[in-house]
């Protein structure tokens, strides 16, 4: 994923236009206060809260910082266009998830899930399968919608929670993503940071490794401790259910071979889904016996399927094109809202101000997982996440004689994985939305999620594994680093 713009860093703004620290946090507080009461008082869906902060941000804009209706539109236009690749994959993966429901190919899955595995290694196998399948193709979202929704079903089946199993996708999903040099995320850490993309895959591979291995020995207890809760009948039930509603067989795989196939051979997301899609409808056609027509309409429409079993009816329904306009409302919110706070400063002077209040390399590594975990909530994009700290803090790095390894393993670090925590967000919505857990309920399950950026700010406490241009003599004081002032 390229970006086609350079977002505004904070020196690049005028003296007489350049938001304080206060006046940068009133969009924000507005926008907070709009959740809230919108989301939590008053239950509604985030569209509308994220509406009101969008007038309220643009007001702000308009008529407080001086900036014209069109450059507030042009700061919009560029962050949805920022998030357009997302939002496609997300139109794809919608589709993709129907039309493999519809040939048969995750029921074959679960089916044959349900057979081999057990509950006793069901989470730790998730994991580790989920952390392979991301390396391999370079996406955490692909393997979410793809095999993430297959484990869903499976788990379900075996009595393991589906927050449970959503947060083992997850964890093994963005360690594998975050590690592969096909990774949009990982491509895009680098550039921006100017770092050789191999040096920071390098660097990230201590820390993810320690948060990948405590992930995994937390998803065992939990296996451990789910072991002997499903019921006697239950998997048998399930699978004459699907038997009974779909051909079971290897061929309906045929479509997830093919994606991943071209995917792991270096095809971009997009064509590598919409390979599967086809492929889909071919087996839904062939095998399934569904006819051309109908079989498209269930790509548009969604399934709902009648198996005589409602758990699994309810694992094997699914909205189709149709269905992804709820959850690309939202995302389109949230990019106009990062928008607006992009183009008139308020980004880049919260990373400044985050970047300057610290004192030393640890507090710098902290201060960049703590503002690039902000940007996740306030831009609701992983990619600005990993953008407008990765640009603006570059040169305070280089005060700190540090290479830009250890800045680029902080972006990515704290930003890739910390984008499906953000509800409103292109990552969290996506995979709520996807796997069918609301983020709330997985986040607890979501481990690596939580101790990628901690092991990061433990680096940087510790000093290990954070690299030097040359041997550190003595770190700056705060007296002795200031404020450029252009």
């Amino acid at each position: 994923m390229g970006v086609d713009f350079t977002p505004k860093a904070y020196d690049d703004i005028p003296d007489e236009d350049r938001p304080s620290l206060g006046e940068a946090l009133l969009p924000i507080a507005g926008m907070i206060l709009f959740l809230s009461v919108g989301m939590i008082w008053l239950e509604m869906d985030p569209q509308m809260p994220l509406l009101w902060g969008i007038a309220f941000a643009g007001l702000l804009g308009r008529y407080y910082f001086g900036y014209s209706w069109e450059r507030l539109y042009d700061g919009i236009s560029r962050s949805i266009l920022t998030g357009l690749q997302a939002i496609l994959i997300l139109f794809v993966i919608y589709m993709l998830i129907s039309s493999w429901i519809d040939s048969g190919t995750i029921p074959t899955l679960m089916y044959y899930g349900l057979e081999f595995l057990s509950p006793r290694i069901f989470l730790p196998f998730t994991v580790v399968l989920s952390a392979v399948v991301a390396f391999a193709i370079g996406s955490s979202w692909t393997t979410a919608g793809t095999l993430g929704v297959a484990m869903i079903g499976i788990g379900s089946g075996l009595g393991i929670p589906e927050a449970m199993t959503a947060g083992a996708v997850l964890s093994g999903a963005y360690t594998g993503d975050k590690n592969s040099p096909l990774s949009d995320t990982t491509n895009l850490a680098a550039a921006v940071t100017n770092t050789d993309l191999m040096d920071h895959i390098r660097a990230m591979r201590p820390g993810t490794l320690i948060a990948f291995t405590v992930s995994l020995v937390l998803f065992v207890a939990l296996g451990l401790n789910a072991s002997g809760t499903i019921p006697v009948d239950r998997v048998a039930e399930m699978q004459a259910g699907l038997a009974s509603s779909y051909a079971v067989s290897p061929i309906t795989l045929f479509p997830l071979v093919v994606t991943f196939a071209l995917a792991f051979y270096g095809f971009p997301a997009l064509p590598s889904l919409g390979a599967g899609i086809f492929a889909g409808v071919g087996i839904s056609t062939t095998v399934q016996g569904t006819s051309f027509a109908a079989a498209w309409k269930t790509v548009h429409n969604g399934t709902s399927p009648e198996t005589g079993l409602e758990l699994t009816n309810e694992l094997l329904a699914s909205g189709g094109l149709s269905g992804s306009v709820w959850v690309i409302t939202i995302i389109v919110a949230a990019l106009a809202l990062g928008g607006i706070l992009q183009e008139t400063g308020v980004l880049a002077s919260l990373a400044y101000h985050i970047g300057r209040a610290v004192s030393s390399v640890a507090g710098l590594t902290a201060g960049t997982a703590a503002g690039t975990v902000a940007m996740n909530f306030l831009a609701a994009e992983q990619y600005m996440a990993i953008v407008v700290p990765g640009m603006t803090l570059q040169n305070l790095y280089d005060e700190y004689d540090l290479e830009s390894r250890n800045l680029s393993r902080a972006v990515e670090a704290a930003g890739t994985t910390t984008s499906a925590f953000v509800p409103w967000g292109s990552g969290g919505v996506f995979m709520a939305s996807t796997l069918g857990v609301p983020v709330v309920e997985y986040a607890p399950y979501y481990f690596f999620g939580i101790l990628s950026p901690l092991v990061l700010i433990a680096m940087g406490v510790t000093g290990w594994g954070i690299a030097y241009k040359e041997a550190p003599e003595a770190e700056p004081t705060a007296e002795t680093v200031t404020p450029s002032v252009d």
